[in-house]
């Protein structure tokens, strides 16, 4: 079944994307769009394995006429922290990009499952209590062919340090002690062939990019890297419609292993889990560290779960050193147009309204061989607010195996 399915993907993007009048679809728009943008507005946000709170969002779009794009936000609750991005940053004219991160928390809670993979149920988690916590990055994009062919290359770093262990009601289950800050560095290159007719809201063809994220060991961790594959295809549905399929591929290769022994990494996390005299709560510390073994053996691919992929379950939630995933959704584009509005908070100039209707499945697994042996899906729809200046603002409504979960975020899913 999975296999004919990505035949059928590969078949009807190939067959849209090389049918006349040319090789490819014409771009239908100018790709880089100048056009100006502001939002402005407070949210509050509960999201199933980070947390809930509230906070303020602010961003400014192709600032003085330029692609230049500015976003921040501070936030309170569960998770406590500020961050700002600068976005498209044209060092040269159309041909090198350059897009900046950084974010602090002060303090955030993140779902541990009992074990990685899929055979979890919803609330087999503790939840790992991290301190004081600074990330930051950039990406550099060299872009030719009117935004047809990308590669790039980025670092991102950050340090964290584990604080608690707490059961899923928040209750401690044991507080870390003298645990020194975990520092994180990513490295990635990767490239992009896009043969659609809109780089930022395609309609019709086909894009394919792979990336190779390399992950050199800290402390006691292991030396491995990844790589993942998207392709996905667009078929015209009507004159402004499309439905889109996609295949997303993600695999771990372990250099060298990190530390197995789990009475070094428990010293290591300052989790003496021994000393819980509660057998439950002895038995979910030990199930941490273990995790923490899984990953020093056989690395970490890309996660299933949250915005992008199985949109019904929390960010992140399926964790393993292989994962596959396949979703098609229907863009029903109830309108074409380019309006401008300015309604206080926000400006721009509207191009789309959407509706979507989406179903995916996926499978995680630690060995390639087990991939499928178990797998979750994701059904809903979701509307979105296309403008001229770039963004895309979605609202999803998900439901899958352990229930309905809905999601405000910005651009579409399955993007790398």
């Amino acid at each position: 079944m999975k296999h004919a399915v990505i035949g059928v993907l590969l078949a009807l993007t190939a067959s849209t994307a090389f049918c006349d009048p040319g090789i490819y679809p014409e771009r239908r728009r100018l790709q880089y769009s100048n056009d100006s943008g502001y939002a402005i507005f407070p949210y509050v946000f509960d999201l199933p394995g980070i947390g809930s709170g509230y906070g303020v969002l602010g961003a400014t779009t192709n600032v003085g006429g330029s692609t230049t794009d500015l976003m921040g936000t501070f936030f309170a609750g569960d998770v406590d922290g500020e961050a700002l991005g600068i976005n498209s940053v044209e060092l040269v004219k159309e041909r090198l990009i350059l897009d900046l991160g950084a974010a602090h928390l002060s303090n955030a809670t993140i779902q541990s499952y009992a074990k990685r993979g899929m055979d979890t149920e919803k609330n087999d988690y503790v939840l790992a209590e991290l301190g004081d916590s600074v990330f930051g990055g950039s990406r550099l994009t060299a872009t030719f062919a009117d935004r047809r062919f990308e590669v790039y290359l980025g670092y991102y770093a950050g340090t964290t340090r584990l604080s608690a262990v707490r059961d899923r009601d928040g209750d401690v289950i044991i507080e870390a002690e003298g645990t020194p800050k975990e520092h994180i560095t990513t490295a990635i290159y990767g490239a992009r062939v896009d043969l659609t007719d809109d780089y930022t809201d395609p309609r019709r063809g086909l894009r394919l990019e792979s990336s190779y994220w390399h992950n050199p060991p800290r402390d006691s961790g292991p030396d491995f890297y990844f790589i993942d594959f998207n392709a996905t295809g667009y078929l015209p549905l009507g004159k402004r419609s499309t439905w889109v399929l996609n295949y997303f591929r993600s695999d771990a290769y372990v250099i060298s292993k990190g530390e197995t022994d789990p009475a070094v990494i428990a010293d290591e996390q300052g989790l003496d889990c021994g000393s819980i005299t509660d057998l439950s709560d002895r038995q979910e510390c030990e199930q941490y560290i273990d995790n923490i073994v899984a990953e020093n053996t056989f690395g970490t691919a890309t996660a299933l779960g949250g915005y992008g992929r199985l949109r019904a379950y929390p960010e992140g939630r399926y964790r393993g050193a292989h994962a596959e995933f396949i979703g098609n959704e229907l863009r029903w584009n109830l309108t074409d147009e380019r309006t401008p509005f300015n309604i206080f908070i926000m400006k721009d100039i509207r191009t789309a309204i959407q509706i979507a209707f989406f179903y995916e499945i996926g499978s995680v697994a630690d060995l390639r061989s087990d991939l499928w042996d178990i797998s979750r899906s994701a059904y809903g729809t979701g509307i979105r607010l296309v403008t001229g200046s770039g963004l895309i603002y979605r609202v999803d409504l998900a439901t899958g195996h352990e229930g309905f979960q809905p999601s405000v975020f910005f651009q579409y899913p399955w993007e790398m």
